[in-house]
């Protein structure tokens, strides 16, 4: 089993930063995936970052440029830097991990960005 705890997110203004982090506890090898996700009000779960314990990134488009994922191996957490937040960044953002082919989800973490 693999328990995630996420944290860092709150209220910014647009154009701020935030940071996001997320925990990995449990009885665990190796982490083959991890990232973030993302639900709006009224919208489905979309992938934001997700990161292999090799390095390699994926982003969704519209936060390319904005958000950095990145991943400390030994202490299985992944981190979301988020600048230039948008308003249209608002949402939950939730942890995903992948390990031995089973997705975990953490409980997530507000991200509201309004002025």
């Amino acid at each position: 089993q693999v328990q995630l705890v996420e944290s860092g997110g709150g209220l910014v203004q647009p154009g701020g930063s935030l940071r996001l982090s997320c925990a990995a506890s449990g009885t665990i090898f190796s982490i083959s995936v991890m990232g973030w996700y993302r639900q709006a009000p009224g919208k489905q779960r979309e992938l934001v970052a997700v990161m292999t314990s090799g390095g390699s990134t994926n982003y969704v488009d519209s936060v390319k440029g904005r958000f950095t994922i990145s991943r400390d191996n030994p202490k299985n957490t992944v981190y979301l830097q988020m600048n230039t937040l948008k308003p249209e960044d608002t949402a939950v953002y939730f942890c995903n991990a992948i390990y031995i082919g089973t997705d975990y989800w953490g409980k997530g973490t507000l991200v509201n960005v309004a002025s």
